[in-house]
């Protein structure tokens, strides 16, 4: 199994980018200060063309240098006025969507004093946000809102209590009778607990889909995937088996315990981006017994001959962006439909390893969830 996964994976490290799209002949000056600035501060601004437009303070500097992407990747260069601040733009439009990036000032890694941070890259990242077209379906709007809190399970067999957060929809405080299906929701390398919601805005998606009447509402609950930490390059060294007990047999329980689930095999999910589906993948192979839907997110894919009982699968979901590798997961789906599997593809147009794939991917996804 791993063997099938691995190389996978690794294509995916390959191709994580910012993914610029083609530079247009004039920059617009209309730059406005992003949606994930520090409160209060004019940069880095965007564009309506997606460009994007760093000014970092450093008198003192000799270089400075903006770093986009997963890993801080890509580049671009600032250029210093007298006034001791550093200023540049991006030489082409950003993809929709959320960003890492970090500021290279004389050869030092630092975050810009001027944008919030998300973990990612196994640090915490500065993040900027390119609006999209799309970007009504995960948009705050005023409508009634679920509850995303903040769990500690115990947790014997890494001997500590480790963090959960777990989204539950409008209403689920005021009926203490109804009980949900659960989506267990896992995050990519170098990210934690904290991505789906901070950075993929998952609690927002699930919102305007449950006010609109599109999906059945249901919980999420989202942890930290790593049980042996991995460096970069390092994924070889990991091994599911820890992850997959403090998931199955200390998190899962602790949850239906909890909380009002719905606490079988057919009411439960689990999906996962990049290397979240790795793991998705190898725990639902491990597991059929406990999860019945199974969904990968720029992730891998499943053959027919992977899944040894037909019967305990009720729906595989697979995606990714059009700039990652789309006919893999095309043909994957092709397969499968033809093994007689539940089968979904989706690809995010326009969009690499990156969030807005993910965020697209959970709207699509979320509505194909627990129908009877």
């Amino acid at each position: 199994m791993k063997r099938s996964i691995i190389p996978f994976f690794s294509i995916l490290i390959l191709s994580w980018s910012i993914g610029f799209s083609q530079t247009t002949s004039e920059i617009k000056e209309d730059f406005k200060p992003s949606t994930l600035n520090q409160p209060g501060q004019e940069y880095p601004q965007v564009n309506s063309q997606g460009y994007a437009r760093f000014r970092i303070h450093a008198p003192a500097a000799d270089s400075v240098r903006v770093s986009l992407g997963l890993g801080g990747r890509g580049g671009t260069k600032l250029t210093k006025g007298e006034d001791g601040f550093w200023v540049g733009t991006t030489e082409g439009p950003l993809d929709e969507g959320f960003h890492y990036y970090n500021v290279n000032v004389d050869g030092g890694k630092f975050n810009d004093p001027g944008a919030l941070n998300f973990y990612g890259s196994v640090r915490w990242e500065s993040g900027i946000e390119i609006p999209a077209h799309d970007q009504d379906f995960y948009a705050i709007k005023d409508v009634p809102h679920g509850r995303v809190q903040q769990i500690l399970f115990p947790s014997k067999s890494t001997n500590t209590s480790r963090r959960a957060f777990v989204y539950t929809p409008p209403g689920y405080d005021k009926d203490q009778k109804t009980k949900y299906p659960v989506l267990y929701l896992q995050h990519g390398w170098g990210e934690d607990e904290t991505a789906w919601t901070n950075q993929g805005r998952a609690n927002l998606i699930m919102d305007n889909l449950i006010a609109t009447g599109k999906i059945k509402p249901f919980l999420i609950v989202m942890t930290y995937g790593m049980t042996n930490e991995i460096k970069w390059g390092g994924i070889r060294d990991f091994k599911i088996e820890p992850f997959q007990t403090v998931l199955v047999d200390e998190l899962i329980p602790y949850v239906d315990a909890n909380f009002r689930t719905l606490a079988n095999q057919s009411n439960r999910a689990m999906a996962g981006l990049s290397m979240g589906g790795m793991e998705t993948k190898m725990i639902t192979l491990n597991k059929p017994e406990v999860f019945s839907q199974y969904a990968l997110l720029s992730g891998g894919t499943y053959k027919p001959e992977d899944i040894k009982d037909k019967s305990k699968v009720k729906l595989i979901f697979l995606s990714c962006g059009s700039k990652e590798r789309p006919d893999g997961v095309k043909s994957a789906t092709v397969a499968l439909k033809e093994a007689g599997f539940n089968t979904v593809s989706y690809i995010s147009e326009g969009t690499a390893h990156e969030f807005q794939t993910w965020r697209r991917s959970l709207y699509e996804l979320a509505p194909l969830l627990f129908k009877n």
